[in-house]
């Protein structure tokens, strides 16, 4: 495994909104400063629901993940998609809208 990439103590951080599977979701995002994801934060708007737990569970991991150099294009990329291609759960959402809000284009 490699060694996780350390954090700075104090870091900026993003916050956005979104929907995905028709439920409404927040999401916090902190960057290295090169730009890469570094650590992302999920819940949605029902304190201690089962979803926001699962949501919160997987943000925590994308972002060990992410922190020990996994390569967060290929996570995107291999999350639940329909036959549009669009994402159909909430971490495919929101790695989707800050993929957009980088490059337009969709091109990380």
């Amino acid at each position: 495994m490699t060694a996780r990439e350390r954090l700075p103590n104090r870091r900026a951080s993003e916050l956005f909104s979104f929907e995905a599977m028709g439920m409404k979701f927040t999401g916090s995002i902190s960057r290295y400063p090169d730009g890469r994801i570094s650590e992302l934060f999920l819940d949605n708007h029902k304190a201690g629901s089962a979803i926001g737990t699962l949501v919160r569970d997987m943000a925590i991991a994308f972002s060990f993940a992410a922190q020990h150099s996994a390569d967060v294009e290929a996570i995107r990329r291999a999350l639940c998609r329909d036959s549009q291609g669009r994402a159909l759960g909430p971490l495919g959402a929101a790695l989707d809208l800050l993929v957009s809000e980088r490059d337009p284009k969709g091109k990380s």
